[in-house]
């Protein structure tokens, strides 16, 4: 009996001084709007990274892998390579498959069959067509680095082997399109910007609204002694917990959109993922979750967990700027 009243007791006093509050914060600062409305800024501010985040991504990945590839196209690839082939009989295809294979710092040289030619060539001559001309071999050589040889010369040694050879680089494209992510990723930075801005000024605005509801006591206990320091930091504590579960709200808001943005935009960041299996789709909602969340990148991840305490930090300095600000102009 002792003990139970011990802890009603304790729970009494928690809840006496949660309440306490000499400056009727709860009633100047409501603890509804100001959550709902930093959290739809939270929601807004998680797009907005997670758009940086990819383009950011996807400039690294365009760049890497355009600058590290070449194309290889040689015609009439089935009749015989030229003289200066090697010795042992091959069609102009394997000849240069082999002088690829031979090429410093190459790591993979893949020669694209009928099916990955027709998926190619679909959107302009239509699938399962049979093609009265043939068709150049396709080849793609990969580098473990940028290319050391430079594409006219490459050409050269190729056509020596097969006549007609030619040899193009896409680091053009490549930085055409890191450009492109670049553009994105500072566009999307600018609306991080922004919605940081618009936080600010709803603080100030939800902050100064406070002041004046609460004018004449702040006024009486300014007069009597309190510091600048002990008002702001009263309503500075109060406005960065409220931002705080405003940021936490919008995160939790955000996941399921910025997983879903994941696995969409998934194939064009990675390599395309495998089709699930029976396990897979017969597992619990757990493991699917998982298998969703291991879909979020890292960056983006921090982020999540960065935007509570960003809107709190926001909250904290906004609060404590405007009320010592306010307090300037009291007489």
């Amino acid at each position: 009996m002792a003990e139970r009243a011990h802890q009603t007791g304790f729970f009494t006093r928690w809840n006496q001084a949660r309440r306490a509050d000499g400056l009727a914060l709860r009633h100047a600062l409501p603890d509804r709007l100001l959550p709902l409305l930093v959290a739809a800024m939270a929601v807004l501010a998680a797009l907005a990274l997670a758009g940086a985040t990819g383009a950011q991504i996807l400039s690294a990945r365009w760049s890497s892998g355009a600058a590290s590839m070449l194309t290889v196209q040689v015609p009439d690839p089935d009749t015989p390579a030229a003289a200066k082939a090697p010795a042992t009989p091959l069609t102009r295809s394997d000849a240069v498959l082999a002088a690829l294979a031979d090429t410093p710092g190459a790591a993979r040289v893949h020669r694209l069959d009928k099916a990955e030619l027709d998926a190619l060539l679909a959107p302009w001559l239509g699938r399962n067509n049979d093609f009265a001309l043939t068709l150049p071999a396709i080849i793609e050589l990969h580098m473990a680095t940028a290319p050391t040889e430079e594409a006219g010369a490459l050409a050269r040694r190729l056509a020596a082997i097969a006549p007609g050879t030619l040899v193009e680089r896409n680091a053009e494209w490549g930085e055409r399109l890191g450009r492109l992510a670049d553009s994105l990723h500072s566009c999307a930075l600018l609306a991080v910007a922004i919605v940081a801005g618009i936080a600010v000024v709803l603080i100030m605005a939800t902050t100064r609204a406070g002041l004046a509801a609460r004018r004449m006591p702040i006024e009486l206990i300014h007069a009597m002694g309190a510091t600048d320091g002990y008002i702001a930091g009263r309503f500075a504590r109060r406005t960065a917990l409220l931002a705080f579960i405003g940021g936490l709200a919008g995160s939790v808001l955000a996941l399921p959109l910025l997983v879903l943005l994941s696995h969409v935009a998934a194939p064009f960041a990675t390599a395309a993922p495998p089709p699930p299996s029976a396990a897979i789709a017969a597992a619990d909602w757990t493991m699917r979750a998982h298998m969703l969340l291991d879909t979020l990148p890292p960056p983006l991840i921090a982020t999540l967990l960065a935007l509570a305490p960003a809107a709190a930090l926001i909250g904290w300095l906004t609060t404590q700027a405007t009320v010592r600000a306010w307090l300037r102009t009291l007489p």
